[in-house]
């Protein structure tokens, strides 16, 4: 089997992200990154995930990015439970560069020539990289950037979910027959996994569930 590195942050994006890979006959070595994150429940989601979906293995690996913050997910900034304008606070300086760097450098060691993340340009929170654009460019840089691309290994990243609403997302999981109890998206979720359902993350899931025709198996922390 074809090896391939999987982003997995315990969310309902890359558990469909994980069981793609799985349907396309990869043999998926699942990574998450512990970045200073607020929620870290998502990473007991994440391992969770990897285990019940078929990973050969699980890593986690820690960068600090709370050390230098700049974002509501890695700083003592409130996370907006109102749609605005821009990019919201809740975005991650450098995040998906930083994942997919650690992503390219295990797939090296491994000798995995296909990187698998769960970005999506349809239904998200507006982040610059989250774009196709961003994908393609990071994907030039794979090959030119790491031994395997020089010698020869046309080193892939594959966003399958780039062009998806989360309502088609949930259908696909559901076809996969993946199991989103277990996944956490909320970006405040409390420390048993329970999402606050008012952050946009909550907000796009929800919505994503609705217009799916799907029940919503989130599970929701009660409102004090």
């Amino acid at each position: 089997m074809k090896k391939a590195v999987v982003l997995v942050s315990g969310g309902m994006d890359s558990a469909v992200v994980l069981a793609l890979a799985r349907e396309q006959g990869f043999a998926c070595h699942a990574l998450s990154v512990a970045y200073g994150q607020r929620h870290t429940s998502e990473l007991a989601a994440a391992a969770e995930l990897a285990a019940v979906q078929g990973a050969v293995e699980h890593k986690v690996v820690t960068v600090d990015l709370r050390s230098i913050g700049g974002s509501a997910l890695t700083a003592d900034i409130d996370v907006p439970e109102a749609a605005g304008q821009g990019i919201p606070v809740t975005y991650v300086p450098a995040r998906n560069t930083i994942m997919l760097s650690i992503a390219l450098g295990w797939a090296e060691v491994l000798g995995a020539d296909d990187l698998f993340c769960g970005v999506n340009a349809v239904d998200y929170s507006g982040y610059p990289d989250c774009r196709p654009e961003f994908i393609a460019a990071f994907e030039r840089l794979a090959n030119l950037a790491t031994k395997a691309g020089v010698e020869g290994h046309a080193l892939r990243v594959h966003a399958p979910l780039m062009r998806l609403g989360k309502a088609d997302i949930a259908r696909e999981g559901a076809r996969l027959g993946v199991d989103f109890s277990r996944t956490v998206s909320c970006y405040q979720a409390d420390a048993e996994g329970r999402a606050c359902g008012r952050c946009d993350a909550c907000r796009l899931r929800a919505e994503g569930f609705a217009a799916a025709g799907l029940a919503d198996p989130t599970r929701y922390a009660p409102r004090g």
